[in-house]
């Protein structure tokens, strides 16, 4: 499993898989914190008259994610129309993660958010969250929870979560997928 900072994705170029063309640079990301998914990215014009793109990338539109560029199929996959996507249609009333605290069911203080991670596969999602405890300087890593509650400025996962949670990104793959096991899923 490849993961990413949803910071690392702002600034990327969008490319097209059929054309080769570099077609818009992503702006933002977009996440539903209550629904705990990735949406999709809001877009920056590329070129000469680089400015706000009207048009936006559905999550589900991206071919893949890699450290250097976000590429799709063809141009046809960024919603030119400028609708707004589901959940991206009143970002103002948004619940933002980024600086909430995380919480376990059993009343352990984990840290506060401070990014998204992203699974970068076929269909990218948002897999965990990165943290920084109060009393270090250093950040952990925890899977996003179906049973996630997202309540005022906290976010309370289950207790059996905490068995998941990492403190490098390259081991955070392999505790995501055990988290999400099938014989696991049961029971949490």
């Amino acid at each position: 499993m490849n993961l990413m900072r949803a910071g690392d994705v702002i600034g990327l170029p969008v490319v097209s898989i059929a054309s080769g063309e570099d077609v818009a640079e992503i702006r933002d990301v977009v996440y539903d914190g209550e629904g705990h998914r990735l949406i999709g990215f809001t877009l920056n014009k590329r070129g000469l008259f680089a400015g706000r793109f009207k048009a936006v990338l559905p999550a589900d539109s991206v071919a893949a994610i890699g450290p250097d560029a976000v590429m799709v199929d063809a141009e046809a996959s960024i919603d030119q129309g400028g609708d707004p996507l589901p959940g991206m249609d009143d970002l103002r009333s948004a619940r933002p993660v980024i600086g909430n605290r995380v919480v376990s069911a059993d009343g352990s203080d984990l840290g506060e958010v401070v990014s998204v991670i992203l699974s970068t596969g076929e269909v990218p999602q948002a897999v965990g969250y990165e943290l920084r405890s109060a009393d270090r300087s250093d950040t952990a890593f925890v899977p996003i929870s179906a049973q996630l509650a997202l309540s005022g400025e906290n976010l309370v996962v289950p207790a059996e979560a905490t068995a998941f949670v990492r403190e490098d990104l390259a081991g955070f793959g392999a505790a995501i997928a055990s988290y999400r096991s099938p014989a696991l899923e049961n029971d949490v």
